[in-house]
């Protein structure tokens, strides 16, 4: 029975409350250079993988709209012309009333997808001189913007 003898164990060594060195915690000094150990690596490392995030959301909002502009390219050779403003993105998924020669749809998919962002990605047509736009509005959801906030576009894939 392994609680025979305990009792003498216990008797020897002190009693139960005596503690050895291998059962001491730690003490506050260690304690916080560990904190600040941490703190450390989250202030080193954490900006950088919120940076790849924010990377990863734009070159797939890039991906997306390389998607749209392909199959607007396969509406155009089925209907000679591209959708109108009116019919957008949603032309690729679902055929347009009037559209004869409509061979759809151009895209895989239920519907047209949300930007990484979760907004609506915005179609114009006509361009400002081009046949058709695509644009997410990037991060902050408004037109300009630099770095991760940047608009995506059609014109620069």
């Amino acid at each position: 029975m392994p609680w025979r003898g305990l009792d003498r164990r216990l008797a020897r060594s002190g009693g139960a409350s005596h503690r050895t060195t291998a059962e001491d915690g730690f003490t506050l000094v260690e304690m916080l250079v560990v904190l600040v150990i941490m703190g450390l690596l989250v202030g080193l490392v954490g900006p950088k993988v919120f940076n790849q995030l924010s990377d990863a959301k734009a070159k797939t909002a890039k991906i997306q709209i390389k998607s749209f502009a392909n199959g607007l390219d396969l509406f155009f050779l089925d209907n000679g012309r591209n959708p109108t403003a009116a019919e957008g993105l949603a032309a690729l998924y679902v055929k347009p009333p009037g559209s004869t020669n409509w061979n759809g749809p151009y895209l895989r998919g239920n519907g047209v997808p949300k930007d990484p962002w979760n907004a609506a990605y915005i179609y114009r047509s006509p361009g400002q001189g081009r046949p058709y736009e695509i644009i997410s509005l990037g991060s902050d959801g408004r037109e300009g913007g630099t770095g991760s906030a940047a608009d995506i576009v059609s014109w620069e894939q």
